[in-house]
């Protein structure tokens, strides 16, 4: 008997089968191909120009650090880039406080490859966590990068009396900023970057106390902005874990902590600070997202969705 032979069924319990049931999705129309190709071309065209305004960006910074675009720092800026105070830092935060954190906590580093690439100046960003976030991040920074690197500090309580300015100054590079309405020292941060130097900004405002980032303020994307440099995106995990705020000596036990520092930002054609300080913020909860069960576990993890 041939499959021809075969007769056609006769269970009378037996459903024909329906064709509005078919399950093949419809075939795509010219017009929705040519929608999904022409977003395809957009996204890829985004993606290649951010990547040219960046490669630019890298030139035009590597050509202004031998003196094409930058100013020379005079008067009191040119404390900032002291040859002499750069190496009294070096033995402060590469010698001394790296001692210092080897003892307390279990320190590591991760670093762009393009990080490596800066020749000029640019705004550090990255999560406030505890009182030695600024230390820790100028002695993890690479040197070329990070020798001139400076942060702010509140002018009414570091530089109201000679051994804390003095201390801030050696230590972290740190200039004066204004609380409480005073403008005395406005405007010094756009003044350093155009003299070439590379600036911290802990865009918080304030440490953190439940161990989750908070939103960042749009003052560091308006200051990279305005002055045209890139903005290196930072993230510290575990230093919340190790010190949290009201402690002023790490936990015992040599707790982790891990400094990841990601690839260079620059800011869109016509992206306002707020768009840009979002886009910022992203940058490094990913960072802190992508490396926080590696450092901490799985569990803390748990703890830190609770809270």
């Amino acid at each position: 008997m041939t499959p021809q032979d075969i007769p056609p069924s006769t269970d009378p319990d037996a459903e024909d089968p329906d064709p509005a049931a078919d399950p093949s999705p419809p075939a795509p129309t010219a017009r929705s191909r040519a929608a999904d190709a022409t977003a395809r071309a957009t996204d890829d065209l985004k993606d290649r120009s951010r990547r040219l305004l960046d490669s630019l960006s890298a030139h035009s910074l590597s050509a202004r650090s031998r003196g094409e675009g930058w100013e020379k720092p005079t008067g009191e800026l040119a404390k900032y880039r002291s040859g002499w105070r750069a190496a009294a830092r070096f033995v402060l935060q590469r010698v001394l406080f790296r001692g210092f954190v080897n003892s307390v906590v279990s320190p590591q580093v991760q670093t762009h490859r393009r990080v490596k690439s800066i020749r000029g100046p640019f705004v550090l960003v990255a999560n406030h966590t505890s009182h030695v976030d600024g230390p820790l991040l100028a002695m993890s920074l690479p040197w070329a990068q990070g020798r001139f690197l400076c942060t702010g500090a509140a002018a009414d309580y570091w530089f109201d009396h000679w051994y804390r300015r003095i201390f801030v100054r050696t230590m972290l590079n740190a200039f004066p900023i204004d609380r409480g309405g005073s403008r005395r020292h406005a405007g010094t941060s756009r003044r350093l970057l155009r003299s070439g130097v590379p600036i911290l900004v802990f865009p918080e405002g304030t440490r953190q106390t439940t161990g989750r980032m908070s939103d960042f303020k749009p003052g560091a994307a308006a200051l990279a902005i305005g002055v045209g440099v890139p903005v290196v995106p930072a993230a510290i995990i575990g230093g919340y874990e190790a010190m949290p705020k009201g402690r002023y000596w790490p936990l015992p036990g040599r707790p982790p902590v891990r400094v990841v520092f990601g690839e260079p930002m620059i800011s869109d054609p016509d992206e306002s600070a707020v768009e840009y300080s979002r886009r910022i913020h992203t940058r490094v909860k990913d960072l802190y997202d992508e490396h926080h069960d590696e450092v901490l576990g799985v569990a803390a993890r748990g703890e830190e969705d609770s809270a």
